[in-house]
């Protein structure tokens, strides 16, 4: 399988557009998959939302851990350089579209040109360069990559939010960068009775 560390400028633009929406935004929330979702693939996920607007909604499932690769390998995969590159990173399941596209969801402390902040905390870097940052030991403190996507149809999550499939809370770093993810949907269920 061929990887693609790719993020097409329509995606980061909507991303940048998120952070100017108001109050009816989810941009930079959790989505916490809720007992009563239908749909096997979101089954106790959690989703950190970097687009949602009239034209729809993309999120990164941030609780699905995969495997952790060796970041040489990684690299020989996407085509980039692996000289003097040590170390793992662990791979997350994104969401169930486009599979084979790469995003790397990470904290805001280290950007490079092309770097989206979702919010004031957490950015999405699409370019490979920010790989060789954290193999170097000079990337961001906190970081996720992640294969594929959850993305909605315009009114889509809105539906599926009024069906009580999801209910939203904030995005903490916590449960967005967590040390044991699998935990995470647990955790955040707990937020459930928290005024937000």
């Amino acid at each position: 399988m061929t990887w693609v560390l790719v993020l097409a400028t329509a995606v980061f633009a909507a991303a940048a557009r998120g952070q100017e929406r108001g109050a009816e935004s989810l941009v930079g929330k959790l989505l916490v998959a809720s007992e009563n979702m239908g749909d096997p693939r979101f089954a106790h996920t959690l989703i950190y939302v970097v687009e949602h607007g009239a034209d729809g909604a993309m999120g990164l499932v941030v609780n699905v851990p995969v495997a952790d690769v060796p970041l040489a390998d990684l690299f020989t995969r996407l085509g980039v350089e692996a000289t003097d590159v040590s170390g793992q990173i662990g791979v997350f399941y994104g969401g169930p579209v486009e599979p084979g596209r790469a995003f790397l969801l990470h904290s805001s402390d280290v950007l490079l040109e092309g770097s989206v902040k979702v919010d004031d905390a957490v950015a999405l870097t699409a370019r490979p360069e920010i790989l060789g940052a954290i193999s170097r030991g000079e990337g961001p403190q906190r970081s996720l990559f992640a294969f594929g996507y959850a993305g909605w149809a315009p009114g889509q999550l809105e539906s599926e939010l009024a069906r009580d499939a999801w209910f939203v809370i904030p995005g903490e770093a916590a449960l967005i960068f967590a040390e044991d993810p699998v935990q995470s949907w647990a955790r955040a269920i707990a937020q459930r009775g928290i005024e937000l």
